[in-house]
């Protein structure tokens, strides 16, 4: 990990690429604004013809066009830009690569940030280990729950000084959630389901904020899994079984569907 942040270097990020501070929906460290995040999603998921049609060299060029000459060569070329998203017989498109350079850039400062500070954490809530050396995909230990759970009970007495997750960042990062599950150990109960899926709505699109951080992610995590009655499996043959990220997605994606079907209503926001 050293190497990687001395390669990427550590890059300061502007709030405005990052954190919504009007949204309101949701309570405690998870603030930010929905509204906001669907237009920055937006920003991050424009279609290429919006984007070639609205470049500075586009712009200029269809300024120069007569707007009443359009029997001529020049409306007819006009025309074609137009319909062709703004292709031209006599040069080559801009290409979408700067577009998508930026989101990179984006994401990769706000997780350049958030790894900063979870290093500054003194309880040691969290650590952190990037799988491969992948800033965009981190394993997660969990060092800490209520220790007046019966989680913490189980861990104590099975010597497992943590619950390790993947959490991993899609490109369009943080505009839209990481995909998170847990590895080990095998848990029952705790809004944990088949694959090491999890039940949060707060990690779905609907539920998602920018301005959610990692830190706060797993608080909410460590919050359900006591409140959710989550244990240790103990189950001679199915402990054993170990979950799997095919069978998380597939069950995280059937979970929120039925949830979108039916509502989050019980249990509540912060809990799954």
């Amino acid at each position: 990990m050293a190497t990687l942040l001395r390669k990427i270097g550590l890059i300061r990020l502007h709030d405005r690429d990052t954190e919504d501070p009007k949204h309101h929906h949701h309570q405690g460290s998870f603030k930010g604004t929905k509204g906001n995040q669907k237009n920055n999603m937006k920003h991050c998921n424009t279609s290429s013809e919006s984007n070639i049609l609205n470049t500075p060299e586009i712009k200029a060029k269809r300024s120069e066009q007569p707007s009443k000459d359009t029997s001529g060569k020049q409306g007819k070329d006009v025309k074609e830009k137009q319909a062709g998203g703004g292709k031209s017989s006599g040069g080559s498109l801009p290409p979408l690569a700067p577009h998508r350079q930026h989101c990179t850039q984006v994401r990769t400062r706000r997780l350049m940030k958030e790894l900063q500070e979870i290093k500054r954490l003194g309880d040691n809530f969290i650590t952190v280990e990037l799988a491969d050396d992948n800033l965009f995909d981190w394993n997660v230990k969990l060092h800490q729950v209520d220790k007046d759970s019966a989680l913490w009970q189980d861990m104590k007495e099975t010597n497992t000084e943590y619950i390790l997750l993947n959490v991993s960042f899609p490109d369009n990062f943080p505009f839209s959630p990481p995909f998170m599950r847990v590895l080990t150990p095998r848990l029952e109960n705790g809004y944990v389901l088949d694959g090491g899926a999890i039940c949060m709505e707060l990690l779905t699109p609907r539920g998602w904020s920018s301005a959610y951080t990692v830190e706060a992610v797993m608080r909410q995590f460590a919050a359900s899994l006591v409140k959710g009655q989550g244990r240790i499996c103990r189950k001679a043959g199915k402990c054993k079984k170990a979950f799997s990220r095919k069978e998380a997605e597939a069950t995280f994606k059937s979970l929120v569907k039925t949830h979108e079907k039916y509502g989050w209503v019980s249990p509540p926001v912060s809990d799954g």
